[in-house]
């Protein structure tokens, strides 16, 4: 009889397996469930807007990593101008500013940085005159691209900049300007050393705000937020208001804890295995999001940009570095009865991330996936700003278990900008509807609306227009083969939390 029963058991196990792997196999049908979740942003990977008061506690604030800073000298009235972008000399001879006139601040600490021009130079000291003429040629970072900030207590907008030789930068003329400049200033309008600054962009990541805190007070901080901003019971809240899953965005310095590489710290995956017990105690799926990879897939601050590069992708190093991330992710929790799929990486950027090299990538890290797991999905995300949202196809369609990611937001384009309601609500109708439609078929990878959000540049609207309008986008995504997940769990913004719309009747499940 203990014969036979093993014998039994190996055989259903057997028989699972092989279930498990024909659903996999067949993932190109309707799958018999179709996540509805939520995401986790802000949480393991920083989006400042989200959350702005995690800034809160940061010394000179508005000059973190990534910031674009102009400076228009007092006395020739003028802006400092990298010529040609870079590789070239500091002029202080343009009108106006724009990207030549641009640094990008990479903080040192509160009050010294280097300056980034758009070539991605640094401004140095040249060997000319003495040492002290101004010049952005150097590629890498030293004493000599190392600047003092002294700004005004009276107005914060005046500036003086110190050079690592101990003089302040000067404008001699609108083609020279110098690091030699001596002694106090009263900030006056004739003082060739002080400079008006315009703040052109900043950025609020991860990147942003654990160097911004800096190596002892980062730690601290973060720590107190991934214990805080999402707990047990986000995930009871979710099980109980018709959601069945999560998608998790992780940073991939995660692979690297307890000891990331400097500014990160350690501890968010102490809090990615926390959730994955929370998911298992209320039920709940997980798709894990790699949100932010090596270098940066887009340049923004969410996938955790130090200035605004977009360099992922341009190396096989940084390529198998991400592959080796997603082999870590995969190993650690296949075993997790709530690991349901692997997001290999968020929003690549066309063109900067090339499709040969995202193919590339989404096929090697399909095989990390499947090493460790033959049941996870694999959810290869759609890249912005290409023109052929089909162009996955040749890969995805060829490989069991994938799907497509696609973010829906009538959000963040001019054509938007003067949408009534009502207009808003026939786009869902028609143009997603037909998007999704596009990327749907009948022997192609499943299709998962990965981010979208009850949110429009509608002024005005009611809380009614703000019901049709999700009720609308939850039929349409709805459809979607593998599922949709909306942007995000919790957000100062209320209508871009789902807690929020969902306690106050905007949305229900």
């Amino acid at each position: 009889m203990i014969k036979m029963a093993n014998c039994s058991i190996k055989h259903l196990l057997t028989i699972s397996f092989l279930v498990s792997f024909v659903c996999l196999s067949h993932g190109r049908v309707n799958p018999s469930f179709k996540i509805k979740a939520v995401n986790l942003g802000g949480w393991l990977v920083t989006e400042g807007w989200i959350k702005p008061s995690l800034f809160d506690g940061i010394p000179n604030s508005d000059f973190l990593d990534g910031t674009g800073l102009q400076f228009k000298s007092v006395a020739v009235k003028k802006y400092l101008c990298a010529e040609l972008g870079g590789g070239n000399i500091i002029v202080a001879n343009r009108t106006s500013a724009s990207g030549w006139e641009t640094f990008k601040l990479w903080r040192i600490d509160d009050s010294h940085f280097n300056f980034r021009v758009f070539n991605k130079q640094f401004i140095g000291l040249g060997s000319k005159g003495n040492g002290t003429n101004v010049v952005a040629v150097s590629n890498t970072t030293g004493e000599s691209e190392t600047f003092e900030i002294v700004r005004n207590s009276n107005d914060s907008s005046r500036v003086r900049i110190k050079s690592s030789n101990g003089f302040f930068l000067q404008v001699r003329t609108e083609e020279l300007v110098t690091a030699d400049y001596a002694g106090d200033t009263k900030w006056g309008d004739n003082d060739p050393s002080v400079f008006l600054t315009t703040i052109s962009g900043r950025m609020r990541g991860e990147f942003q705000v654990t160097n911004g805190y800096g190596p002892e007070s980062a730690p601290r901080a973060m720590k107190e937020h991934w214990s805080t901003f999402i707990v047990e019971d986000d995930f009871k809240f979710i099980s109980q208001n018709g959601l069945n899953a999560v998608r998790i965005p992780v940073g991939w310095w995660i692979a690297s804890d307890p000891n990331p590489p400097k500014p990160y710290v350690g501890g968010s995956l102490q809090a990615l295995d926390n959730a994955f017990s929370w998911a298992e105690k209320y039920g709940l799926k997980v798709v894990i999001d790699l949100h932010a990879a090596p270098d940066s897939q887009n340049g923004w601050e969410h996938s955790s940009s130090r200035d605004g590069s977009q360099e992922w992708g341009l190396t096989d190093a940084n390529i198998q570095q991400t592959v080796d991330i997603i082999d870590f992710l995969t190993a650690r929790y296949a075993k997790s009865s709530s690991l349901y799929a692997v997001e290999l990486i968020n929003e690549p950027l066309s063109p900067g991330a090339s499709l040969e090299r995202v193919t590339k990538y989404y096929q090697a890290g399909y095989n990390a996936v499947r090493k460790h797991s033959s049941t996870a999905y694999v959810v290869m995300s759609n890249r912005l700003g290409s023109d052929e949202a089909r162009e996955l196809f040749p890969l995805a369609s060829g490989l069991s278990g994938t799907v497509i990611d696609v973010h829906y937001y009538n959000l963040f384009s001019s054509i938007f900008d003067d949408m009534t309601v009502q207009q808003n609500i026939d786009f869902v109708n028609t143009n997603r509807s037909a998007q999704l439609n596009f990327v749907t078929t009948s022997n192609g990878p499943l299709t998962f609306v990965g981010e979208w959000v009850a949110e429009w540049q509608v002024s005005g609207a009611t809380k009614e227009d703000y019901q049709r309008f999700a009720k609308a986008q939850l039929e349409v995504y709805g459809r979607a083969t593998f599922g949709w997940a909306y942007w995000t769990l919790k957000n100062v913004n209320n209508h871009w939390s789902l807690e929020w719309m969902i306690k106050n009747g905007y949305i229900k499940l």
